[in-house]
């Protein structure tokens, strides 16, 4: 057990840890997952992503690690509906973890009114259900997890679906070259996840992204959100260079830490307002910490990226002292908004 495993035995009650850990498993299973479905080919203008929480942001990866590779739109909606403007030979993934979402489950049905084909991701529930009953192609997840914690396969499932509706070329062997660095990198993720725990702990993370990474800089504010129950924010450059820096100015002595999520890949003027933006705001944040992605491809770095946020978070939600696992506040939402 790694030393952040002893620290959390007695809170994690999820093992959210040995999730996270397990991403290149999880990568490996999601190929074999998609191969198994063996869903036809699609001809279509394009892919949407529906989904909400965990079961969206996959759509948001998989779109950064194919960046100029993709040849037709790849849209992420997080919505109860698709968007007005959607023909009907766009296909739509409809992505829900439980598969009883309400938001994609609007979705699934207004896809069904425009007639655009669909795809279903999900463990099963009212979403499976309805696509059994309609004949709609059904890529399965493994129960058990917590929705975040399935980021593997809702990656690898867009990215995979992308190319089944000629969105993209495949990057399956990337994803599954990915395992093995993430594996090779364990260790060295677990200790600068541990120093990045330390140096951003007693303040508000403010994850920025660039190309690449912006959103790996979302799925980092998340994974902060509820794993280690503290806020957090992200932003992206070059964007944040034309508002938000201004508000530093009056962040408040030790209030805010920044972290910048870079990669090679990144075009030089954004790197140099990276470099720029550090220095202009050093002054007003507790810690301003960089980190540069590490990886051959870049579906490598982008799992690196995110494979260090989570683990970041754990090493967050340990200093804290809180389970990682329940997300209270949301069950209760659900709960209220389930009443009439």
């Amino acid at each position: 057990m790694s030393d952040l495993g002893d620290r959390l035995a007695h809170l994690d009650s999820g093992d959210q840890l040995e999730a996270a850990l397990a991403l290149p498993d999880f990568l490996r299973d999601a190929l074999w997952r998609v191969g198994s479905a063996a869903i036809d080919p699609i001809d279509a203008t394009g892919l949407i992503v529906c989904g909400m929480g965990g079961s969206a942001i996959g759509g948001d990866l998989a779109a950064a690690a194919l960046g100029s590779r993709l040849s037709r739109p790849l849209d992420v909606v997080r919505a109860y509906g698709v968007p007005p403007w959607t023909p009907p030979d766009r296909a739509i993934l409809c992505s829900s973890y439980s598969g009883g979402t309400e938001e994609t489950l609007a979705c699934y049905d207004a896809a069904e009114a425009v007639g655009a084909s669909r795809i279903v991701a999900t463990t099963g529930g009212a979403l499976g259900a309805a696509a059994r009953r309609d004949g709609v192609p059904v890529i399965g997840m493994p129960a058990g997890l917590q929705p975040r914690a399935a980021v593997a396969y809702t990656f690898a499932i867009a990215a995979e679906v992308a190319a089944l509706v000629g969105a993209a070329p495949p990057i399956r062997t990337e994803i599954d070259s990915s395992g093995a660095h993430l594996e090779a990198a364990r260790d060295g993720l677990l200790a600068t996840a541990a120093e990045l725990a330390d140096r951003l702990h007693g303040s508000v993370p403010l994850i920025y992204g660039c190309g690449l990474t912006a959103s790996v800089a979302y799925r980092w504010k998340c994974q902060i959100n509820e794993n280690a129950k503290l806020p957090a924010f992200d932003h992206d450059f070059p964007e944040l260079d034309h508002n938000e820096i201004v508000g530093w100015e009056g962040a408040g002595e030790d209030a805010f830490s920044a972290v910048f999520l870079e990669d090679q890949d990144q075009h030089p003027r954004e790197r140099r307002r990276v470099e720029l933006t550090a220095e202009l705001i050093a002054g007003h944040a507790h810690d301003v910490v960089r980190v540069e992605t590490r990886g051959e491809t870049r579906t490598e770095r982008l799992l690196w990226a995110v494979m260090l946020g989570d683990l970041v978070s754990l090493e967050l939600a340990a200093r804290e002292g809180v389970d990682p696992t329940p997300v209270a506040v949301i069950e209760d939402l659900k709960d209220r908004l389930g009443r009439p």
